[in-house]
């Protein structure tokens, strides 16, 4: 049964339909302005890997390192426990 893998969504989740040209925008907008008004970033996968312990602080060291050109990479980076 399908049921099982149904979950509501939280309050602080955000569902974006993206099926039109316009809709897809809005979703790309919503997204720099949690980007760049709240310095969130959507869709990082060393952060969620990182906060569940499924990798270490070198690891993460190790990606930041990698972008660190990019605001992605300063981004990890702010996220590492010293």
């Amino acid at each position: 049964m399908l049921t099982k893998n149904i979950r509501k969504i939280r309050n602080s989740d955000a569902w974006l339909d993206t099926g039109t040209h316009g809709s897809l925008l809005d979703a790309g907008n919503f997204v720099r302005t949690l980007s760049v008004r709240q310095g969130m970033q959507s869709g990082c996968p060393e952060e969620i890997a990182y906060t569940k312990g499924w990798i270490s602080d070198d690891l993460m060291r190790q990606h930041a390192e990698t972008y660190k050109k990019t605001e992605y990479g300063r981004y990890i980076a702010t996220l590492i426990r010293d």
